[in-house]
C-alpha cells in the first residue's frame, strides 16, 4: 500500500451535547471557525432548522474541522478527578506563554470553565479547560 492510497482520512471530530448551537457558537468564536453553507444561526425570530441536531464548522477556507451533535443527555467529564473519563479532548496550541495568558481570559470569556492550571510547567505550559457542555480541552505553549 502506498502513502495515502487505501486508507481513511479524518474528516471531523463529532462533539455530543444538549445544545448544538450554543456549543458550536463556543468553538467558533474561540477558533475562528466558519459553519457550514446552510448552518449559520437563523435570523433573529426564526426557527433555527439545522441547529437542533446537527452543526458542522469549517475552516475558512472549508476544510472540516469540528461537528456538533444533539444528545438527550450527556454525562459531564469529571476527569482529571473523578469518575467520568474524559474519553477524547482537542489539544490547541499557541506560541508563548503571553499568548497562553491571553487566551486563558477568551476561554473563560467564551462560556470555557478552567480544570487545571498547568501555565508554570517548564516543559510544557498549559492550562485545561471544560467548554460548556464539559468537554475537556487543552491549551499549551507548543
Amino acid at each position: 500500500m502506498r502513502d495515502g492510497e487505501g486508507v481513511p482520512r479524518l474528516c471531523q471530530v463529532v462533539l455530543d451535547c444538549t445544545d448544538t448551537r450554543a456549543l458550536a457558537e463556543f468553538y467558533r468564536s474561540l477558533l475562528g471557525l466558519v459553519y457550514r453553507p446552510g448552518d449559520e444561526p437563523p435570523e433573529a425570530g426564526d426557527a433555527d432548522g439545522r441547529g437542533p441536531d446537527w452543526l458542522v464548522l469549517r475552516t475558512p477556507q472549508g476544510a472540516p474541522q469540528l461537528a456538533f451533535q444533539r444528545v438527550d443527555r450527556l454525562p459531564a467529564a469529571t476527569w482529571p478527578a473523578g469518575e467520568v473519563p474524559q474519553q477524547l479532548h482537542l489539544d490547541l496550541t499557541v506560541s508563548s506563554v503571553e499568548e497562553l495568558t491571553a487566551q486563558h481570559e477568551r476561554v473563560l470569556r467564551l462560556g470555557g470553565r478552567l480544570l487545571r492550571d498547568l501555565i508554570d510547567d517548564p516543559d510544557e505550559p498549559l492550562r485545561v479547560y471544560a467548554d460548556p457542555a464539559g468537554h475537556p480541552f487543552c491549551v499549551f505553549v507548543g
